[in-house]
């Protein structure tokens, strides 16, 4: 039914997918007022899957292109900072870079809207963000080898936290919001947005497994725990590797202390600015709550987390990539 939206019209294109969504599987997930679209195996909300498909099938690379991935939670934001200060350093420097004016996600916008944009984008930057799973990039990219993918996973016990309060925050005030534990419930069975969580994990793990040089998989709380070592790999897989005297110069621990949680979270444009004027709960703060390793802890007990160690930690086994169980460490 979608196979041959490559030949159509933009329109035609958009109104065919339209088409399509209506007939999947669907479910109130953690609200009744977005319901999540079941989609090759993972559940979104229908305006992302839109983007998703037809990226999945019109989505035109360009050489040098740099796929930011995340489960929802994960990263996400740091990754932009950190990959939009890296690519564009020699054009703006730690005193005068845009992400001191603009929140991480205006410079780095993500694919939601793709068919209507003329480009997903920013002049003159290669970085495009998704949450897409791994299977569902664009068909285009997956068989490139001029495209690059970074990833970025985190403990799905902290993931889950912040995608609660996150949710918490971005209801409409009139909806009462679910509880943690029936959400967890939800989490637990796969059902949450772009979960299953560990399906999502898997997918980027295996490809950076079989393809190395061209998928890059982080973890959050390895990236917090030695950010120099990992924002150095970073810019080398990317293809902007620091030099020597960017290390040894401070260029580098510069770059990081401009893209950390306590120095974004207190910019001005981080604590009133909107992600979109006409989108009350969309306010670049919500976009910054902790950035904790370990907050879990403050929100579920430990029959919850142990639930969810026991669902992950057998989900992942024989994969080679674990996380650490139930200490807060991970």
């Amino acid at each position: 039914m979608i196979a041959d939206i490559e030949e159509l019209s933009s329109a035609e294109a958009i109104e065919r997918v339209v088409e399509f969504m209506s007939t999947l599987p669907t479910e109130n997930g953690w609200n009744s007022f977005q319901p999540l679209r079941l989609y090759e195996g993972f559940w979104t909300f229908a305006h992302f899957l839109e983007s998703i498909i037809l990226a999945q099938h019109r989505f035109k690379p360009k050489p040098g292109d740099i796929f930011l991935c995340s489960a929802p939670k994960s990263g996400t934001t740091w990754l932009k900072a950190l990959s939009f200060a890296i690519v564009t350093r020699n054009l703006y420097d730690t005193s005068n870079s845009p992400l001191l004016t603009k929140g991480p996600h205006h410079c780095v916008p993500n694919m939601v809207g793709f068919e209507y944009k003329p480009d997903v984008r920013q002049p003159g930057i290669p970085l495009i963000p998704t949450h897409a799973p791994y299977h569902c990039l664009p068909k285009s990219v997956l068989g490139s080898d001029d495209v690059k993918v970074v990833y970025i996973c985190r403990d799905p016990k902290d993931a889950f936290v912040s995608m609660f309060h996150f949710a918490a925050k971005r209801r409409p005030k009139e909806n009462e919001h679910i509880a943690i534990e029936e959400a967890f419930e939800l989490f637990c069975l796969g059902r949450s947005v772009f979960g299953p969580a560990w399906d999502h994990i898997l997918g980027y793990w295996k490809a950076s497994q079989e393809r190395p040089e061209k998928v890059m998989f982080l973890k959050y709380e390895e990236l917090m725990n030695d950010s120099e070592l990992y924002v150095k790999k970073l810019a080398e897989f990317i293809g902007y590797p620091f030099s020597f005297e960017e290390e040894q110069g401070g260029g580098m621990k510069k770059l990081i202390d401009l893209c950390s949680f306590e120095n974004l979270s207190n910019l001005d444009v981080n604590k009133t600015g909107k992600r979109h004027e006409d989108d009350d709960e969309a306010t670049n703060k919500t976009f910054f709550r902790k950035g904790k390793v370990g907050d879990w802890q403050n929100h579920l007990t430990p029959e919850m987390a142990n639930r969810l160690d026991n669902i992950v930690e057998q989900k992942l086994s024989g994969t080679g990539l674990s996380f650490e169980l139930n200490n807060g460490s991970s």
